[in-house]
């Protein structure tokens, strides 16, 4: 054999022994692209899963937030108009244009005149000292307090004071009734 034939059946077997290299060396980079890329969609997946859940519960979180954040306006709205109302009701009786004030007045008088307070002294609201000096009792008339209307009685030493101020019994009403006037004012 010649050596140019040599040197053909060498080539010849080199080119091919180069093919099937090559041919595996594609076939190994095929499954490493395919599997790369198969592990990557999976990453993909998981992060995306993840990102799911965090935006599901961050929604959650917002969406209670908000319903929180509305229910403190809702309720500080509540408690204004509330504070409203008592500032109106406090402002119509302390302005003497309550309707029936004088004869509450009498009424309270009457209730407050009995054996046990003879001899007190009668101390009242500017407002109604008029109308109290007026009304038949077996008090004294003393300085004036302050208060919505009313009186305060006081024994002459100031050891006992008894409290008729409209203040106090106006007080005491709202507190039994505040219930009822939320009601009113919010259902």
């Amino acid at each position: 054999m010649s050596l140019e034939k040599l040197a053909e059946k060498i080539d010849s077997a080199a080119k091919a022994e180069a093919e099937i290299v090559i041919n595996d060396a594609k076939d190994q980079a095929k499954e490493i692209i395919d599997s790369a890329k198969n592990e990557a969609k999976t990453m993909e997946n998981d992060v995306m899963d993840r990102i799911n859940k965090e935006v599901s519960q961050l929604a959650v979180e917002i969406v209670a937030s908000a319903k929180q954040a509305n229910q403190k306006k809702v309720l500080i709205a509540k408690r204004s108009e509330l504070d409203s109302t008592w500032k109106s009701i406090r402002e119509l009786v302390g302005s003497g244009k309550l309707n029936g004030r004088k004869a509450l007045l009498e009424s309270i008088v009457k209730e407050a005149d009995t054996k046990e307070n003879k001899g007190m002294i009668m101390k009242p609201v500017n407002i109604d000292r008029s109308v109290l000096s007026k009304v038949e009792s077996s008090f004294k008339v003393g300085d004036d307090v302050e208060g919505l209307g009313g009186f305060i009685l006081e024994s002459p030493d100031g050891s006992i004071s008894l409290d008729y101020r409209f203040d106090s019994r106006l007080d005491s009403c709202w507190n039994e009734n505040i219930q009822n006037v939320s009601k009113i004012l919010f259902d």
